[in-house]
């Protein structure tokens, strides 16, 4: 049976409208954002689709304000300034304790270099399923790209997962030459471990000590960063050297800053840290107070 023109106009129409509707729904590949925005996005997720946020306001922490990781930073800015300049460089996995500035050392880094077309993409650990699309999207483009996954971990069969794990090594449809992924954890295996976890070891005759699956597996993912960069608590030395690094930042002077050791150490003691993101609040709240 042949249908009329009209009704197999109204047909089409039908269809065109169905899959507008559809095309609404399903989940769509990012498109490229303004790229002179900012020299920071954000992977944000709207719907079934994502896409790249320029962030306005970008922190303005510089590598000189970074005390008492000396290591970790001449280790990351070497590792960067290759990267920017073109030659190999590693993804980075920055693991330690909580408030060492870990998060700070990458984005004084972005600070640092920047003028040379070093960009940061941020993306939520829930987002990384996305990751492939987002190295595609920026693979032929002349800037240098750090995929930045902060405070990062796994539960037991996060998608997530696999996704970075097939990126930093192992998929036939590698990184481009232009991205990096550089994360931190407070793990340094990115999954949980549990005390059962110990019994899979198995030993040789000859007294040698093999993992079992389950924890190579979860060892895996973590060793396929080529750069490990590890971070510790800060003794009180350390500890009251980056509060008075902050407070020179905050336009304190020297006599003020000294006053302010007790002051300090009671701050910390409170709340049971001494780590760099306790010495800035101090600083803060010291330096807004203005008082001496």
């Amino acid at each position: 049976m042949t249908l009329p023109a009209d009704a197999l106009l109204a047909l089409v129409e039908r269809a065109e409208r169905l899959l507008d509707r559809l095309d609404a729904v399903l989940p769509q590949p990012p498109q490229a954002p303004d790229w002179g925005a900012s020299i920071a996005f954000r992977y944000r997720k709207r719907g079934g689709s994502g896409r790249l946020e320029p962030v306005r306001h970008v922190a303005t922490i510089r590598l000189a304000d970074l005390k008492e990781v000396e290591p970790q930073k001449e280790r990351l800015v070497r590792n960067t300034a290759q990267f920017v300049a073109g030659r190999a460089a590693n993804n980075v996995l920055l693991t330690g304790a909580r408030g060492t500035g870990k998060s700070s050392l990458i984005k004084a880094c972005l600070n640092e270099f920047a003028p040379q077309g070093l960009r940061l993409i941020e993306v939520d650990k829930a987002d990384l399923v996305d990751l492939p699309d987002l190295v595609d999207l920026v693979a032929g483009r002349p800037e240098r790209f750090v995929v930045f996954c902060d405070d990062l971990s796994f539960d037991e069969g996060e998608p997530g997962y696999k996704a970075l794990k097939s990126i930093l090594d192992g998929s036939v449809a590698q990184a481009s030459d232009n991205v990096l992924i550089y994360a931190t954890s407070n793990r340094r295996h990115l999954l949980p471990e549990y005390m059962r976890e110990n019994l899979t070891y198995t030993h040789t005759d000859d007294g040698e000590v093999h993992p079992g699956e389950v924890v190579e597996e979860k060892i895996s993912l973590s060793e396929r960063f080529g750069l490990w960069i590890s971070f510790y608590p800060f003794s009180q030395q350390e500890y009251l050297a980056i509060v008075a690094q902050w407070l020179r930042h905050f336009g304190v002077d020297e006599a003020r800053i000294d006053a302010a050791r007790a002051e300090a150490l009671v701050w910390a003691l409170e709340r049971g840290s001494r780590s760099g993101r306790v010495a800035y609040q101090f600083a803060r709240d010291f330096a807004g107070r203005g008082e001496g």
